[in-house]
C-alpha cells in the first residue's frame, strides 16, 4: 500500500507538471502552436475527422514533428506514453475522446497505429488534454513500481468513474 501511496504522490507531481506544460503550448484562441504547425506540417501528416493531427515516424524512438516546439515536459509525456503502448491499450481514456475521436483507449491519444513493419502513427490529441496525459503518466508510473496491468485498469476507471467524460470503450486486459 505503501507502494502505491508513493506511486500515486510520483504521478501526480508529475501530471502537474506536464498540465502546466500543456497550457502553455496553446494560444489565446486555445489552437495548439508549435513550429511544425507555423511551417505548415510535412507530407507524412493528415488530420482527421475530429481535427487531430497525425504523423508517421519509422519508430517509437522518433518523435513525431508536431512536438518540435513543444515543451520538455509533453515530449517526455509522449516518450512515456511509447514505453508503455503494451498496458495503454487496456486503459481507458476519460477525456470524451472515444465519442469525440473515435478512439479505444488512451493509448489512441498518443498513438493512433504501430504498423508491422514498427512504424508509428503519432496522434496530437494529448498536446491539448491534460486528463489524457495524466493517465498515461500515471499508467506508467504504476507499470515501473510493478502493479499489473488489470490492478492499474481497475485503479483508472476508479480515479475517474465521477466528474469526467464517458470512458473510451477499451478491450479488458488478460487476467494476471
Amino acid at each position: 500500500m505503501k507502494r502505491l501511496a508513493q506511486t500515486t504522490l510520483y504521478s501526480v507531481l508529475l501530471s502537474s507538471m506536464l498540465l502546466s506544460a500543456c497550457s502553455s503550448q496553446t494560444n489565446s484562441a486555445g489552437l495548439a502552436t508549435n513550429a511544425h504547425e507555423a511551417n505548415g506540417g510535412n507530407h507524412g501528416d493528415h488530420q482527421t475527422a475530429s481535427g487531430d493531427l497525425q504523423e508517421t515516424t519509422a519508430s517509437l524512438d522518433i518523435l513525431p514533428t508536431f512536438l518540435d516546439g513543444a515543451s520538455d515536459n509533453l515530449r517526455i509525456a509522449y516518450q512515456t506514453a511509447a514505453t508503455v503502448t503494451d498496458v495503454l491499450s487496456y486503459i481507458p481514456c476519460y477525456c470524451g475522446c472515444g465519442e469525440s475521436a473515435g478512439h479505444q483507449s488512451n493509448l489512441n491519444c498518443f498513438i493512433a497505429e504501430i504498423k508491422e513493419d514498427g512504424s508509428v502513427v503519432w496522434d496530437d490529441h494529448g498536446t491539448r488534454c491534460g486528463v489524457c496525459i495524466e493517465i498515461a503518466v500515471t499508467t506508467a508510473a504504476m507499470k515501473s513500481s510493478g502493479i499489473e496491468v488489470d490492478r492499474i485498469r481497475q485503479i483508472i476507471d476508479e480515479t475517474y468513474k465521477e466528474g469526467y467524460a464517458k470512458p473510451t470503450k477499451t478491450k479488458l486486459p488478460p487476467a494476471s
